[in-house]
């Protein structure tokens, strides 16, 4: 994964952890945390931690949940907790709350996860939805997906889609969709 750490810091990860505690953040965080669990129950490594409210939240339910980070404040979260994983290494389920349109080269996460990718991710139906989006960031997003094209792209990584929610959207994040992606026997 390509080292962006520059764009996000301990001011990055501050304005995340004070977003986790305001009501849609809560709802946020318990929606995602029920969404995986309708699919899985097992270890989960959390890709881009934000605040760290996800991987907290996970392991208080009881399913073991780590996390990786490029933004040096995530890194120290993760490290002081003992939760620090490189899923590089491979693992069996990851998510990806508004990390996959980061990542430059997020095919070589995927084509070490042997079971489940949960992603939530901004969906456009076409390129004149991307331009006029609030999620047309050309600092910080390399992917911009319509729905099928992210399922099109997930299957050509050994992945079939299982569930779609727009639970997020529905919690007031414009044009947010959730996915689970079940590896292909």
């Amino acid at each position: 994964m390509e080292d962006s750490s520059e764009t996000y810091d301990s001011k990055y990860f501050a304005r995340y952890q004070r977003q986790a505690k305001t009501p849609i953040g809560r709802q946020l965080m318990e929606r995602r945390v029920s969404f995986v669990e309708q699919h899985y129950l097992g270890t989960l490594v959390d890709v881009g931690i934000g605040s760290g409210a996800f991987v907290d939240l996970r392991n208080t339910t009881g399913r073991p949940t780590t996390g990786f980070d490029i933004n040096p404040a995530g890194v120290e979260w993760l490290r002081t907790r003992g939760l620090l994983t490189d899923p590089w290494q491979g693992v069996r389920a990851v998510s990806m709350w508004d990390v996959l349109e980061h990542m430059p080269d997020f095919d070589d996460l995927l084509k070490v996860v042997s079971e489940w990718v949960f992603v939530s991710i901004p969906t456009f139906v076409d390129g004149e939805h991307v331009l006029r989006s609030k999620h047309y960031r050309k600092d910080e997003h390399v992917w911009y997906f319509t729905i099928s094209g992210l399922v099109d792209t997930l299957g050509s990584l050994g992945f079939v889609l299982v569930d779609m929610s727009d639970m997020e959207t529905r919690l007031g994040r414009e044009d947010i969709m959730t996915f689970a992606f079940r590896r292909q026997a």
